[in-house]
């Protein structure tokens, strides 16, 4: 590395020793890696208070896993300098002082920018808020805890699920265009009983966030249940509505759209319709991936595998899904797929999360790739592809 190089590192470094000696630092984004082969695609750093003081909290993100660790305040310095050039080409500090933007490889660049934010996050960040959903009413009346917060028989993962899922939201506003917004209009498609909706709605609202939020569900019982459940417990601008993903038209545009265990090529419907209506933040959760396991050949390479049923079965769980995630990509999207929660408590834990970028990119090498992807399994029919005109292109 360049003297330059390490001059802007170092001037980035000592502003991150500031504001964490001052108390003005607010989170920190490590991003794009100088290994193109890595699946180790961002780091992030928040400030956390632990039973032996504050910490700087780092998430190593990787595609199919987080790796997070607790740094003394007087070594992360060293370990933030030494990813700088070597791991990753970008760095974002933001401050309540000022923001600054590191860019290398080469020489390297420093730049200021005014504050993002006029007041540092809480130590504790969202974790008081996701304790204080386990202890919500709407919980309990919807059959998940006991008044004192524990779970009911049979109802801990179901539990944990609310938990983590409402964890992974709040570090998705963070990562996106919404970690400044002071409204969110929300939809979550087949919904069933609710109890996601509710965690997203209120973790929201606990964030100071004015978010009107609806749930559709086709089966009408439900829609009635979670209706009474959400005004008996005081969950302003949330409403259930009975209907399915392809009959629902929001009226007005979307922040965030929520599809959950949307079955096989619903899911499709439902990323479909987030495009559509220019969701800023996209999250679904697929399950049941029927469309493309008849159509994918078991000749050649794949002979071996394709032969057993379980690892056909979960090949076309794989390549529908990386398939989701091209496309959400050809059409403007940021998009990753990530395990949300370990499989001992559920199956269907693998999650599609995309966030819109603000300017349009060159969309030609992705569906490059897409033209590849499809002719090497001999895909010749994808509901999402289909629905936004992109098997014409690869035809």
């Amino acid at each position: 590395m360049s003297v330059g190089a390490v001059s802007a590192v170092q001037k980035f470094i000592e502003r991150f020793q500031t504001s964490l000696a001052d108390a003005t630092f607010v989170k920190l984004t490590l991003s794009e890696p100088c290994d193109g082969e890595s699946d180790l695609s961002n780091v992030y750093g928040r400030m956390v208070e632990l039973r032996d003081g504050r910490h700087l909290q780092i998430v190593y993100r990787h595609a199919r896993r987080d790796i997070t660790k607790n740094l003394q305040l007087g070594e992360a310095p060293a370990v933030i300098a030494g990813l700088l050039g070597s791991t990753f080409a970008r760095a974002y500090l933001f401050t309540t002082a000022g923001d600054w933007r590191w860019q290398g490889p080469g020489e390297g660049q420093i730049k200021a920018q005014r504050p993002s934010f006029t007041a540092a996050p809480s130590r504790e960040h969202d974790r008081s808020k996701v304790k204080a959903l386990i202890h919500a009413p709407w919980l309990t009346a919807l059959g998940v805890t006991n008044a004192d917060g524990s779970a009911r028989a049979g109802m801990a993962d179901k539990l944990r699920q609310v938990e983590r899922y409402a964890e992974i939201l709040g570090h998705l506003i963070e990562e996106g265009p919404l970690r400044t917004a002071s409204a969110v209009r929300m939809a979550d498609l087949g919904c069933g009983k609710g109890y996601l909706t509710f965690a997203a709605h209120e973790f929201l609202r606990q964030r100071g966030i004015d978010v009107r939020t609806t749930g559709v569900e086709q089966r009408g019982e439900l829609v009635d249940l979670t209706n009474r459940v959400a005004r008996e417990n005081g969950c302003s601008g949330l409403e259930f509505i009975a209907g399915d993903i392809n009959s629902y038209q929001p009226a007005e545009s979307l922040d965030i759209l929520i599809a959950l265990h949307a079955c096989d090529t619903a899911t499709d419907d439902a990323l479909n319709l987030g495009l559509k209506a220019n969701a800023s933040l996209l999250v679904a959760a697929p399950c049941c991936h029927r469309e493309i396991r008849p159509q994918i050949g078991s000749a050649g390479v794949l002979a071996p595998v394709l032969r057993h049923g379980i690892l056909a079965e979960r090949e076309a769980e794989i390549v529908t899904d990386a398939i989701r995630a091209l496309l959400l990509e050809i059409h403007g999207c940021k998009a990753r797929v990530f395990e949300f929660i370990s499989p001992e408590h559920t199956s269907k834990n693998v999650m599609i999360a995309a966030h819109r970028q603000p300017s349009a990119l060159d969309a030609s090498a992705k569906r490059a790739q897409l033209r590849e992807l499809l002719a090497f399994h001999g895909i010749r029919e994808q509901r999402l592809a289909r629905l936004l005109g992109e098997l014409d292109s690869v035809a």
